[in-house]
């Protein structure tokens, strides 16, 4: 096998997840370079609604087009709903854990904290859930790399701020977490915790090692749900959605032990002229079951059921 180009943006998250990839690649008897590729969501400090969904995504997948890389690892939360037709979904690994992790000052959890501590977040996703749980917390815009966001609490500039339990994990930074929030209270986004792994689509031998060596089937399967509500909301990546599946056992009619998805939908609704990140917001659930080979119509079904509950309108940008 020649050597597998990996493309990867170059924070140090990202390039902890493709060193992840790597390795795994590596114990599977294949040759890899790590190549970074500087993208627009790098080289910006605008808020992501300015500077549009993909932008952590599409220099990287053009570069993969190219042929200047032979594979593309990505935050599966960060790709735009819509299939790029140039390329194709290798792997999808085992996903990390999908929850979401509070870092507060003075070891405090969420419901420690007191009525007006400030809490720090770029995602009206955890924005709204965290208006909707009542406990006065006064939501404040950020955006940065772990070490920024974390910095502003060891700082005092915020008493907290909520992050991906994932990236914390594969930085090695779970002991700076307060608290793992329970997706009851904080429902995560879609994808978050999970990687996708790319190649090009008329690459056929690089996709089969790929998906032969990373791929879960279950992570695809939940993955698929999730994103699939996602696209059905037409709310691309950049909405104030929540979604987790998991893969439960069920019976079936002949009482044998089958795998199932159960998928868990959340939207949060501004009101007319309301801030998504300073609040408030309406929050609308919706869960349903299904098999794992009908991910995506379980997906959009849960889609059909926010729709029906309101969730019509939905704006604002989602950041890890």
């Amino acid at each position: 096998m020649n050597t597998l180009r990996i493309g990867t943006r170059g924070s140090a998250l990202a390039l902890a997840q493709t060193g992840l990839i790597a390795d795994a690649l590596e114990r599977a008897g294949a040759r890899v370079e790590i190549i970074t590729v500087k993208t627009p969501g790098d080289l910006s400090s605008a808020p992501i609604a300015e500077i549009g969904v993909g932008v952590f995504t599409s220099a990287l997948r053009d570069a993969l087009a190219d042929g200047a890389v032979d594979v593309a690892v990505h935050s599966y939360k960060d790709l735009p709903t819509a299939p790029d037709p140039r390329l194709s979904l290798a792997a999808v690994p085992l996903r990390a854990d999908p929850r979401d992790a509070l870092v507060a000052r003075d070891g405090l959890t969420l419901g420690e904290l007191p009525s007006g501590s400030t809490v720090g977040t770029g995602s009206p996703r955890r924005a709204a859930q965290l208006h909707a749980l009542g406990l006065g917390l006064v939501v404040v815009p950020i955006r940065g790399n772990v070490d920024t966001r974390v910095r502003k609490v060891r700082d005092g500039e915020l008493d907290a701020v909520v992050l991906a339990r994932a990236g914390l994990a594969r930085l090695g930074r779970t002991d700076e977490i307060t608290e793992t929030l329970d997706p009851i209270q904080m429902l995560p986004a879609p994808a978050q915790g999970a990687l996708a792994i790319e190649c090009r689509v008329d690459d056929i031998d690089t996709e089969h090692f790929l998906r032969s060596t990373v791929d879960d089937e279950a992570t695809r399967a939940a993955v698929a749900a999730e994103r699939a509500m996602l696209a059905a909301l037409e709310a691309g990546c950049s909405a104030p959605i929540g979604a987790l599946a998991d893969v439960v056992e069920d019976f079936d009619a002949d009482d044998n032990v089958v795998l199932r998805l159960s998928l868990r939908g959340a939207a949060g609704v501004c009101p007319p002229g309301a801030n998504p990140i300073s609040g408030p917001a309406e929050i609308l659930r919706a869960s349903n079951a299904g098999d794992l080979t009908e991910a995506a119509q379980l997906g959009r079904a849960v889609a059909a059921e926010l729709l029906e509950l309101g969730a019509g309108v939905l704006s604002g940008p989602e950041q890890q």
